[in-house]
């Protein structure tokens, strides 16, 4: 059963991901949500690049949150990342939720984005 539902969830990704591309002017925001941390990061697709990366296991982060699992924190995370993309001048990102829904912690690292400046 485990290897079933692992099949379907890699062919959902791969349904999703097919639309969404992101190049050197507008990188992929992807957005990576694991039970304790989170994790974004700009990609350039063309060319397989990681441009700009923030999440909740960076040192500067870790002090300004008791837990690394909170709304706050992902917020904080979104915000972190967005001021790298404009020290590089990127301003415009695709926003990548992977399969997950928009809502809690993968939508407040965009709008910790949004408010820092970064548009998609």
């Amino acid at each position: 059963m485990k290897k079933k539902i692992k099949k379907i969830y890699l062919q959902q990704k791969k349904r999703y991901l097919k639309k969404i591309v992101g190049t050197n002017e507008k990188p992929r925001l992807s957005v990576f949500r694991s039970h304790k941390h989170i994790y974004a990061q700009l990609i350039d697709d063309k060319e397989g690049k990681t441009l700009a990366f923030s999440s909740t296991l960076n040192k500067e982060i870790l002090e300004l949150v008791d837990s690394t699992a909170t709304q706050k924190a992902a917020e904080i995370v979104g915000e972190k990342l967005a001021e790298k993309a404009l020290k590089k001048n990127i301003q415009f990102a695709v926003f990548d939720r992977g399969i997950r829904p928009y809502h809690g912690r993968i939508k407040n690292v965009a709008e910790g984005a949004r408010k820092n400046g970064l548009l998609f």
